[in-house]
């Protein structure tokens, strides 16, 4: 039986710079992104908090609508947030305008009321809704969510630069990865989160300390060094797939959006799926990155390239 995801989580333009100094706008935003490549994996996903009328949170929209991801509140009047991305080498760095944006415009009890009217499903959320003090919102939201029996999947996708008080920005996010079920976090994260030297000949030991807090499934991801899966106690790691890099923009994103929508669509026997899931997942991811900003492939283009021969 099929489960739905719901997404909390920011959506905003990331505007790229490009060679002579102009800003190229592209849609945006973490759970956005993961939003997205779940749906276009096959999954029924449901976006929960406001897009904004402006023409950015119009276009947007037009996305949803066209990739079969719902928008599950009204419209905001705020703008949509904002983010200035510079690419050096294919890899991004982020300078990000978050106060008083659509995205931030939604209460708790809002919330927890549309979970209510939902059957539980997979409720994920990360990113920037986890910088202080928009984190005690989630924290409300997700220990709610629990209660009425969703499955919380965490993304954690740290942005350091964008905390006041780095300590308590960690803090944060630990608090909120101990109600986590499932669980993603890139090197970087690791690494900012007090892991030394993470890689895949340490992820089994890595993840110890996550499955003692209760997390059942744990995506470890090592940038062009390959992934490390476990579902349900079974493990698998898997290597990049070659390809002509364009960014990477997304690529974490589309891939976590491809796992969920995985145990979504058939959450039975996902352990004994999980090196094919991982498989599946890196592949989306690559493709991805052969694309100028977060373009998630559909599932089919995934299927296509997973048969086609090495």
């Amino acid at each position: 039986m099929s489960q739905s995801i719901w997404v909390l989580g920011e959506a905003l333009m990331d505007c790229v710079a490009q060679s002579d100094g102009s800003l190229r706008p592209l849609m945006g935003g973490s759970p956005f992104n993961l939003a997205r490549a779940a749906a276009l994996r096959g999954a029924q996903v449901g976006f929960i908090n406001p897009l904004s009328i402006d023409l950015f949170g119009q276009q947007m929209r037009m996305q949803f609508e066209a990739d079969g991801v719902e928008p599950l509140s009204p419209p905001s009047l705020l703008p949509t947030s904002l983010a200035v991305v510079q690419i050096n080498r294919g890899q991004p760095s982020y300078g990000f305008y978050r106060e008083g944006i659509a995205d931030r415009d939604y209460s708790v009890d809002q919330v927890l009321s549309l979970l209510s009217s939902h059957p539980p499903g997979i409720l994920h959320t990360g990113s920037l809704v986890l910088v202080p003090p928009e984190h005690h919102k989630v924290i409300a939201v997700l220990k709610g969510a629990k209660q009425k029996g969703w499955a919380i999947s965490v993304d954690v996708n740290l942005r350091p630069k964008l905390a006041s008080d780095l300590a308590q920005y960690v803090a944060a996010v630990k608090d909120i990865v101990a109600l986590a079920d499932w669980l993603k976090a890139s090197d970087e994260d690791l690494e900012t989160l007090g892991f030394a030297n993470p890689s895949r000949a340490n992820a089994a030991e890595i993840a110890k300390h996550f499955t003692a807090q209760g997390i059942s499934r744990l995506a470890l991801t090592f940038g062009g060094h390959g992934a490390w899966l476990r579902v349900d106690g079974q493990d698998a790691e898997q290597d990049v797939p070659v390809i002509k890099l364009v960014d990477s923009l997304g690529a974490g994103d589309t891939f976590w959006g491809n796992c969920l929508g995985d145990w979504a669509l058939q959450n039975e026997g996902a352990s004994l799926r999980v090196a094919s899931t991982l498989r599946s997942a890196m592949v989306a991811a690559a493709i991805n990155c052969t694309r100028a900003g977060c373009q998630p492939p559909r599932f089919q283009d995934v299927r296509k390239e997973l048969q086609t021969p090495a």
